[in-house]
């Protein structure tokens, strides 16, 4: 079989961009305090993105005769990106710092993705990963600069 690593790769992210669209729920759910009005509807283009990337890395997958996970069982099994039960008592800062978390480690799955694809020359799907991880880098600088620090993005 071709692109077995690739594969895998793919499969990860199906389980870890599932969670992550879940984190970002959280933190638009459970958000109060300074900063709502502007980002509680930030949250959705968190989401709609995350969906986005979760849809193409699905499909991509399906194109190289994967098998995408599909049940919340499979994806809470497999997933990388802790979770946590809702609550109220989080600060709009610890609750972005959580998502630069969940990003920082997407970008290094990208990156893992980026190299894979290389090996096994699937250069269709290193142009998603590379694209993907740019897009990924990038809220990490918004969310960062939001909270007054540095991207930290080669740290």
């Amino acid at each position: 079989m071709k692109f077995e690593k690739t594969k895998e790769v793919l499969n990860q992210l199906v389980a870890d961009l599932s969670q992550m669209s879940m984190v970002i729920h959280q933190t638009h759910w459970y958000m109060r305090g300074p900063g709502f009005l502007t980002l509680h509807p930030m949250m959705d283009d968190f989401m709609d993105d995350v969906n986005d990337q979760l849809d193409e890395i699905s499909e991509r997958l399906i194109t190289l005769d994967g098998s995408p996970y599909s049940t919340l069982r499979e994806m809470a099994d497999q997933t990388k990106i802790p979770d946590e039960v809702g609550r109220w008592d989080r600060t709009m800062e610890e609750r972005l710092a959580t998502l630069v978390d969940g990003y920082r480690y997407l970008a290094d799955l990208y990156q893992k993705g980026i190299e894979v694809t290389g090996e096994e020359g699937d250069d269709p799907t290193q142009d998603i990963f590379i694209e993907f991880k740019t897009a990924t880098e990038k809220r990490i600088w918004m969310i960062q600069a939001h909270l007054g620090k540095a991207p930290e993005i080669d740290a």
